[in-house]
């Protein structure tokens, strides 16, 4: 089994392919739009798995994770082509979540 890519692999493979395959990539503007149409989809697979939907014919819940996939290509998608690194991204919104929420959660007689 190989070992799983970067996010900064994810990034590059994603752009190589739009190289190869994709022509261009949509405008940023258009990728937001698709974007919200596929967490639209994952969306109504959940509320079919896990809400009180049930799910019509030809739907699975075997799709849940190629949705999930759907939203993290277009996600790539913007970041690549706004400039955003987003492993250090991820980084950074690691670091402002732990010094912010440090003991938040678990304070929370909530949760």
């Amino acid at each position: 089994m190989s070992e799983s890519p970067s996010i900064a692999e994810v990034q590059a493979r994603v752009d190589d392919w739009i190289q190869t395959y994709g022509v261009r990539y949509f405008s940023e503007l258009t990728n937001m739009a698709v974007l919200t149409e596929e967490v639209g989809e994952l969306a109504r697979l959940m509320a079919r798995q896990y809400g009180d939907q049930s799910f019509k014919e030809g739907e699975s819940a075997a799709q849940l994770g190629d949705e999930m996939a759907d939203v993290l290509w277009v996600l790539v998608c913007l970041a690549n082509q706004t400039g955003v690194d987003l492993t250090e991204a991820f980084e950074r919104n690691m670091a402002k979540k732990t010094q912010r929420d440090e003991s938040r959660h678990r304070n929370n007689p909530k949760l």
